[in-house]
């Protein structure tokens, strides 16, 4: 059996509040408890829950940005909460993210160039001349034109700026991408090119995702499995199309609900 490019086990995060007062212990939230999954390379696994379910937080300890209380996170067989500072270093360019916001996460003052060479610049000894043939490269691959490189990100609409968000987490080649809520703050027609896009991208590269999303009818379209995550734990697992026509869960029962278009969801 191969060995998951991704493997979460048994993870939980603890988070200590500050004290109510003088004397009492300080109060502590659950944010994971007991969270494990696999992600075999190539495929796509989608989180899905409403927000506090804990999915963000999974995230951060996937991106090693956070170290789990308890419970390990392995990246291409690595424990990543053994690694020091260098070899973390060095399997950062293997797991990129692409954040909700397109708008947030590109700094206004940078060039188009700027951001998507970072990665380059931080995490590999390449030369200015190759960071700027990478960065092209991954610019055409989802659709823009090298010229957009001396623009800036006030220049493009929404969808393009997640376009740019997206051509700089491929520009390491990345094994695996976290991709948390990336279509939840563009328009809906926008939302299926961008996710239409993603999986031409899975399809020519390879790339493994983590598809962090709120939304079931998001994660249809592009995820091989779903796992439903309530209160921290994961309350309900499997293939998308199983999950839409047999929750099994009330809670998933209640995501579907909320789906617009499904008997008994609310009108659009």
């Amino acid at each position: 059996m191969n060995t998951p490019l991704l493997e979460v086990r048994d993870a939980h995060q603890v988070y200590r509040l500050p004290r109510e007062g003088l004397f009492g212990a300080p109060p502590t939230v659950h944010a994971l408890a007991g969270v494990s999954l696999a992600l075999q390379r190539g495929r796509s696994l989608g989180v899905v829950g409403e927000s506090g379910s804990g999915k963000s937080t999974l995230a951060r300890l996937v991106m090693a940005l956070e170290r789990p209380s308890a419970g390990q996170v392995c990246f291409a067989g690595q424990d990543l909460a053994t690694l020091d500072a260098a070899a973390l270093r060095r399997a950062r360019a293997g797991f990129q993210m692409v954040f909700q916001d397109p708008y947030g996460s590109l700094d206004p003052r940078r060039k188009v160039y700027q951001t998507v060479a970072e990665p380059l610049a931080a995490l590999h000894d390449a030369s200015r001349a190759e960071q700027q043939e990478r960065a092209a490269e991954v610019l055409d691959a989802v659709g823009l034109r090298r010229a957009d490189l001396d623009k800036y990100p006030h220049e493009f609409s929404g969808g393009q700026r997640q376009r740019i968000a997206i051509a700089r987490a491929l520009v390491t080649r990345p094994q695996l991408i976290v991709a948390d809520e990336p279509v939840s703050a563009l328009d809906v027609s926008v939302q299926a090119q961008v996710l239409n896009l993603m999986q031409d991208l899975q399809d020519r590269f390879g790339v493994t995702y983590l598809f962090i999303s709120h939304d079931l009818a998001v994660v249809d379209l592009v995820c091989d499995e779903v796992i439903v995550l309530q209160h921290g734990r994961i309350v309900e697992q499997g293939r998308p199309a199983e999950l839409f026509h047999t929750p099994q869960h009330p809670y998933t029962q209640r995501l579907l609900q909320a789906v617009p278009g499904r008997a008994g969801a609310p009108a659009p």
